[in-house]
């Protein structure tokens, strides 16, 4: 374990039930995105150390399916009081670890074990069926695929953790979960809860690495099934990997996720919810709204709005209690999301509403930048149509209902949407026409939490995330048929 002014990063690969901080493939250095300097060093995995946690899943998996029902709830009761047991922790590391600031870290311990306790419920319905057939008795039942590798993003693994474990034991399935090389350490820390928790060693392991150490998990003939969340272009070499062993996956990638403002909205609320969507993690959100589309005869004043907003939020520290956004991820985040906005300047015909800089003075060693509004922006340019991943966000008007639901559908992605309105059936419309897999509705979530299915169409992947649908993706069915003559 690291020790980072007065906090705990702990460190190691968790295989088998026992620590590894000794490994085939040496160490990587993490960088604070809140100062741009090196604060811990921690071992990564090699194809030596993916082999044995591979191998422990595969092994503890035959014993683990056969838990009762009643003991895996219980298992999973026992990790979400440890969540929040160590909420403090979890909020220091989210802070420390990608920026993270205190307000949204704070509940991340209580997040993750809203979704054990979520899922805990479920083991004891995961029923199957009995077919009808005279002449023969049967049945269809659900079993755990066996061995899954959980690959987690770093923006907010901890919460992914809740999302993707909690499904995944409910089912019976043991796990290899790699933690993200950008964010280490939650990952770590709930290794260390699952051997406070009793979890049986080999049932849940911990390794951390880059894309080698990715690359041979998704590789190894013995993972059954894969989870990812991340980005399109890692999850494409993730299928063609995958491809090779025909190994199912459940992909929750990106998005260019719009919000449709009518006219008859409460304008301050959309505006100021549209705005603020953009510094949740400094805009590195899959379902971030980064498209706010707003009616013509209420643009102007959306508009003016939004830059009042965004002008007020606290860029700082995400240690300090009076920040409302954090930095980026890094300098090669910084890089990117700079070079998007000096493009859309350069190439004219967009107007800056707020932001639009990087910080400086006291912030500039870290990856700080602006939140960032352009007005005016043409749906079918890069900005509009790119997921830039960072607090940007463009303003496009629209004309109608009917251009509305067209021009957020004109994306090739299809993670989430928002609609405000007073007008309920239009409400319904147009969530219906909209080419996404959630959709809020004044203010409501797209994604709701636990209970309800999260996940996106096109090239926001496929495979959902929460509910029944997310504990059936570690299930596969079975049909037995036993003759009666």
């Amino acid at each position: 374990m690291v020790v980072n002014n007065g906090a705990v990063l702990p460190t190691g690969l968790f295989i088998g039930g026992s620590w590894q901080h000794s490994t085939s493939a040496g160490e990587m250095e993490h960088v604070n995105p809140a100062t741009g300097r090196v604060q811990a060093s921690f071992p990564i995995a090699g194809r030596a150390e993916v082999d044995a946690a591979v191998g422990s899943a595969k092994e503890a998996r035959r014993e683990f399916r056969r838990w009762s029902p009643v003991r895996r709830r219980e298992l999973l009761l026992s990790i979400a009081a440890l969540f929040r047991r160590h909420a403090d922790g979890f909020e220091t590391i989210a802070a420390l670890e990608c920026g993270m600031v205190k307000s949204a870290a704070s509940r991340m311990g209580d997040s993750a074990a809203a979704w054990f306790d979520y899922y805990a419920g479920w083991p004891d319905k995961l029923v199957g069926e009995v077919l009808p057939d005279s002449s023969s008795f049967d049945y269809v039942r659900w079993e755990p695929y066996g061995v899954v590798a959980i690959i987690l993003t770093w923006n907010g693994p901890i919460g992914s953790i809740g999302m993707k474990v909690a499904a995944a034991l409910a089912a019976g399935c043991t796990i290899v979960l790699k933690a993200p090389e950008l964010a280490p350490f939650g990952a770590n820390l709930f290794g260390r809860i699952c051997t406070e928790a009793g979890v049986p060693p080999g049932v849940v392991n911990v390794i951390t690495g880059g894309p080698k150490a990715g690359d041979a998990l998704v590789r190894h003939p013995d993972i059954d099934k894969i989870s990812f969340t991340g980005g399109p272009a890692t999850a494409r070499r993730i299928q063609a990997a995958a491809a090779e062993t025909l190994t199912p996956l459940v992909l929750e990638l990106g998005g260019k996720s719009a919000t449709i403002v009518f006219d008859d909205a409460d304008l301050g609320r959309a505006s100021t919810m549209a705005a603020l969507a953009i510094t949740r993690l400094a805009g590195q959100v899959c379902h971030a709204a980064t498209r706010l589309l707003v009616h013509e005869t209420v643009y102007d004043r959306v508009v003016e709005t939004v830059g009042t907003v965004l002008d007020k939020v606290a860029v700082g520290d995400p240690l300090d209690p009076a920040s409302e956004m954090g930095p980026v991820i890094s300098s090669s985040a910084v890089e990117r999301i700079m070079g998007t906005i000096h493009d859309a300047e350069k190439n004219g015909g967009v107007r800056l509403v707020a932001g639009g800089n990087r910080l400086g003075g006291a912030l500039s060693g870290g990856f700080f930048v602006r939140p960032t509004a352009f007005a005016d922006v043409d749906n079918s340019s890069a900005l509009a149509q790119e997921e830039i991943f960072g607090p940007v966000l463009s303003l496009i008007r629209f004309r109608d209902e009917d251009e509305a639901v067209t021009l957020a559908n004109n994306s090739k992605y299809g993670l989430a949407a928002n609609i405000f309105t007073t007008d309920i059936r239009r409400a319904y419309r147009v969530a219906d026409a909209l080419d996404v897999g959630n959709v809020g509705v004044n203010g409501g979530a797209t994604n709701a939490g636990p209970f309800g299915p999260f996940g996106g169409f096109r090239q926001s992947g496929y495979g959902k995330e929460g509910g029944l649908l997310g504990v059936r993706e570690y299930l596969r069915a079975k049909n037995v048929n036993v003759s009666l003559d």
